[in-house]
């Protein structure tokens, strides 16, 4: 790095802002516009059932936003401290900033926000990602930091990541991520099968699905909090220290598997203890009911006949007529 007007180089302009993420709002729009397609046709339903019904696509379609859109979230572990720190290697001009530290399943996010964001003649407010899928190379993505020139607290927190750390964490959060990240996409996949069965209708098998997904859920969960009570190396700015705690996503992973446990141990106690009611919520008991009575109507015994012929009804099982000749 050379000097050009008495300062290192810097990239001119900040990242993104963290909170926007593409693809969460893909994710969240495709699942609104199904629920939107659900409401409009709502009207169609007749009767008790429309209720039900309605409360089904919105709790299926709630669960499945979520298993898909915590994948891509980065905020499964989270932080924040305010500091006077130095903002350029080998300066000591010292400006005061947000420091945030934002950890996923697939990389870190570091953010850096001045307050106010004008300092030293210069706008910090910077995002930078550093992913360590089985896909990327963390290294790599740091030593482009550094030839980027990105600024001083950015770098520190991110060298804690690296392989060559002494922290020696970033093994261990990139296994956790990746098994978790395995087990979320099997529980999008148990959900999608849990969706087919409760329609076709089969909610017994439905409902153990449900609870498969659950569990997968919980194990995702189980991964990723190895990774977060593994021995961290301190990360201090002079007498404040970074320190992070579950983030919305873990927490959100967390009350979505609880409630898919809910929803399957109550299909099947409700469908020992009293399956009528549970045929009432899934709209099985009207349509049933006609289907059975037109079956009655259609095998009646037929009535006597005075022709030469007598039609014999035999049993249903054998599904056939035979001829007897009068004698």
């Amino acid at each position: 790095m050379t000097l050009w007007n008495g300062s290192f180089p810097f990239y001119p302009g900040a990242n993104a802002c963290f909170p926007f993420d593409t693809t969460r709002t893909v994710i969240i729009s495709v699942f609104l516009s199904m629920l939107v397609t659900f409401i409009i046709i709502l009207p169609g339903i007749r009767g008790r059932g429309r209720l039900f019904w309605f409360l089904r696509v919105v709790m299926g379609l709630f669960v499945g936003a979520v298993v898909l859109t915590i994948q891509f979230t980065r905020d499964w572990e989270t932080g924040w401290v305010t500091v006077n720190t130095s903002y350029k290697s080998f300066s000591r001009a010292l400006v005061n900033a947000d420091i945030g530290l934002h950890i996923g399943l697939a990389g870190v996010n570091i953010t850096l926000v001045g307050n106010p964001v004008n300092q030293v003649n210069e706008t910090i407010n910077y995002n930078e990602h550093f992913a360590w899928s089985f896909d990327a190379d963390y290294d790599h993505s740091y030593g482009e930091g550094l030839e980027k020139g990105l600024p001083s607290p950015i770098l520190y927190v991110a060298e804690k990541f690296t392989t060559q750390s002494p922290c020696g964490v970033h093994r261990q959060y990139r296994i956790s991520g990746h098994y978790a990240s395995l087990t979320l996409w099997m529980a999008f996949c148990t959900w999608l099968i849990s969706i087919l069965l409760f329609s076709m209708p089969m909610l017994l098998y439905g409902s153990y699905m449900l609870l498969l997904t659950a569990a997968l859920m919980l194990f995702s969960l189980l991964f990723f909090f190895t990774a977060r009570n593994t021995p961290k190396c301190p990360i201090q700015f002079g007498p404040a220290s970074l320190k992070t705690d579950y983030g919305g996503s873990f927490w959100l992973t967390l009350a979505t598997g609880l409630l898919c446990m809910l929803l399957g141990l109550g299909i099947i106690i409700l469908n020992s203890v009293q399956p009528e009611k549970l045929k009432i919520v899934f709209n099985l008991d009207e349509g049933k009911g006609e289907e059975e009575e037109g079956w009655n109507k259609s095998y009646l015994p037929a009535k006597p006949s005075s022709s030469a012929q007598d039609v014999l009804i035999v049993p249903l099982g054998e599904l056939c007529e035979v001829t007897a000749t009068q004698l």
